[in-house]
């Protein structure tokens, strides 16, 4: 597992995450980022291009040496400062009230502990800062949540932890953060894994 988890996953990631059909909701979700920025699961930097001139640095927490490698090209033409600061966002080592924006783009999906990485991200933000997401999860159809039960499983093995039924809202909630915009949809793809929510949030 160690090999499928280190070698395969990534590339796997990068594929599915590289796709052009993404560009429109990373376009959005960076829209607003601004100041000093943590962003959370950065794999292999297809944030990078549209990070706003607002944006002062980014400080990118990635588990994955071989998504970080993935992301060499895309932060040499990087046009803010990005260092790889953390391993894991359950366990982020910044000082509290650090930055002023936050990023996670299909990353919530995975963490194991997803309550204690977003308590992490509203500890190093400062208040009133904002947390900008969009998700894969828990659909909005009764349908297509039966499938994504029924699939999580698979989808788990498979994908390197990440789940299909997150209910993305109620975790961002229950984390102590309030949502400010979000837009429930589905994207182009199978329903089950094409439900987005796309928002942001902000730390009390």
């Amino acid at each position: 597992m160690g090999i499928y988890r280190d070698q395969v996953v990534p590339r796997l990631v990068n594929l599915a995450c590289g796709m052009k059909a993404n560009d429109r909701e990373r376009a959005r979700v960076c829209s607003g980022l601004h100041g000093r920025v943590v962003e959370i699961g950065f794999g292999s930097g297809f944030n990078v291009p549209f990070y706003p001139e607002a944006v002062r640095s980014i400080s990118a927490v990635e588990p994955a040496d071989l998504g970080w490698k993935l992301a060499a090209k895309r932060l040499e033409r990087a046009k803010v400062p990005i260092e790889r600061a953390g391993l894991d966002g359950q366990a982020l080592p910044f000082a509290d009230n650090s930055f002023e924006t936050a990023l996670s783009t299909w990353t919530l999906c995975t963490i194991p502990d997803v309550a204690a990485a977003l308590s992490e991200v509203r500890r190093v933000l400062v208040p009133g800062g904002t947390l900008h997401f969009v998700e894969h999860g828990l659909a909005p159809d009764a349908g297509v949540q039966t499938w994504q039960h029924r699939l999580n499983p698979i989808q788990n093995a498979v994908a390197g932890g990440c789940n299909l039924d997150r209910d993305i809202r109620g975790i961002v909630e229950a984390a102590g953060f309030e949502i400010r915009d979000l837009d429930v949809y589905y994207a182009e793809g199978p329903r089950f894994l094409a439900a987005l929510s796309l928002g942001v949030a902000v730390s009390a």
